[in-house]
């Protein structure tokens, strides 16, 4: 029995909230914004030759949200997915995005299927590609300046096998 403060019974079930059908919430065409903004900070550019010459050419008619363009520089024809991870599959963006959004909550694969009502095998193809897209992106790490290390594991040896060790670098202590 739950009680306030001023005495009064608030006694039976609780009351959950219905469940929201998030894909509802999440609009297809802020979503290729969004993927225009991050993609192109600067204005679209080619794919191909990465020309800045670049004019609007259509919709995609599945899509009307989705851009298409054709370069001048090259003449190839492109739109907002053109050689993103996001291209060539089944399932809309708002998907994609939400499946990207959960990926960062620690959802599970079950849960994120789950959440977005598709099949798990389809959650796990998409979070794998998605893992795959962010790694490839990832920039190289390049040490400049001076570094400094402050622990070092260093291998004793290889066990079972101290004339590899002799071989690599000499025994230790022994010479000068």
């Amino acid at each position: 029995m739950l009680r306030t403060d001023h005495g009064e019974d608030h006694s039976g079930p609780l009351r959950r909230p219905a469940m929201v059908n998030i894909q509802a919430l999440i609009d297809d065409a802020k979503c290729f914004e969004t993927v225009r903004a991050m993609r192109w900070p600067d204005g679209v550019r080619c794919t191909g030759c990465h020309s800045a010459e670049v004019t609007r050419d259509g919709r995609d008619d599945t899509q009307p949200e989705r851009q298409r363009y054709k370069c001048h520089g090259c003449g190839r024809r492109f739109d907002d997915l053109t050689d993103t991870v996001f291209a060539g599959h089944h399932q809309p963006l708002r998907v994609w995005i939400l499946c990207l959004y959960f990926m960062g909550l620690n959802l599970s694969n079950e849960q994120i299927a789950r959440e977005l009502g598709i099949d798990p095998d389809d959650a796990q193809v998409m979070a794998s590609q998605l893992r795959e897209g962010i790694v490839a992106r990832k920039p190289e790490v390049q040490l400049s300046g001076e570094v400094e290390c402050d622990e070092v594991y260093v291998v004793a040896g290889h066990k079972g096998h101290p004339a590899a060790v002799a071989k690599k670098g000499g025994l230790a202590g022994a010479g000068g």
